[in-house]
């Protein structure tokens, strides 16, 4: 048995999420499908992020245990041959050690969260960004994401849903980046909470508009309730960037 690491690009629109569930499409069931495709055997694809419907991925990192003889390279020649047509391509594999986990091993996950300023409909990037039809401050942007910097109790940013036993997170960075019309929101942290980056991109944005303050940031932060939330972004611009995991 042999455990490749695998380096994962998708499209999120036609998926109801990584997770294989059994009322719709999703990343993982069609990577599974692939791998059973190639080898007959029932393999797990695991990943270090279950990514909700609609979020997109350009590295996503994965694992999946195969029990007959195939390089790295045959492996992602014939997975990226087998999922079509579905928006995934696996962009690298590699074997690693068997104790290497693509969720429990990873000490970093990293997001970016696309925002288009514009009044008139995206075209080529419609589910691919947030369209917000008036001007946003970023820098009233940048000032309410320092805000949530640190370990904090996110609470009030995370899904009523959530399943994480501690809403305790350190959140290593928030950037508001400017270019132009387009607007992109890095995250990074170990972990984060179901929900976690689309709820606080959802409240800069409201800061953006100047219907809040940056100082209305730290009050929902510290009230630590659902119900304190501004406002939680759609899932259209946000991707998975990349993780982190020990060297060696």
């Amino acid at each position: 048995m042999t455990r490749f690491a695998l380096t994962i690009e998708y499209d999120g629109r036609p998926f109801i999420g990584w997770q294989r569930q059994a009322h719709g499409p999703s990343v993982q069931q069609a990577l599974e499908e692939a791998v059973f495709a190639i080898t007959g055997e029932e393999a797990a694809v695991q990943a270090a992020g279950r990514t909700d419907a609609g979020v997109h991925a350009t590295a996503m990192r994965a694992h999946v245990d195969i029990a007959k003889p195939i390089t790295p390279f045959r492996l992602m020649e014939a997975l990226n041959a087998r999922v079509r047509p579905a928006p995934v391509a696996v962009l690298a594999a590699e074997e690693v050690a068997d104790d290497w986990h693509a969720r429990f091993s990873c000490i970093g996950r990293h997001y970016r969260y696309v925002i288009v300023q514009r009044r008139a409909q995206l075209t080529f990037e419609h589910g691919l960004a947030w369209r917000v039809t008036t001007p946003l401050d970023v820098a009233a942007m940048q000032a309410g994401a320092a805000r949530l910097v640190g370990r904090h109790d996110f609470t009030t940013f995370r899904s009523a849903h959530c399943q994480a036993d501690n809403p305790l997170r350190t959140l290593d960075r928030l950037d508001v980046v400017a270019d132009g019309a387009r607007i992109d929101v890095y995250a990074s942290a170990r972990s984060f909470l179901h929900h976690q980056v689309r709820s606080m991109v959802g409240c800069l944005a409201l800061v953006g508009q100047g219907r809040w303050t940056p100082d209305d940031v730290t009050e929902a932060l510290e009230a630590r309730a659902r119900a304190a939330l501004g406002y939680n972004a759609p899932p259209d611009g946000l991707y998975f960037i990349g993780a982190d995991y020990p060297a060696g």
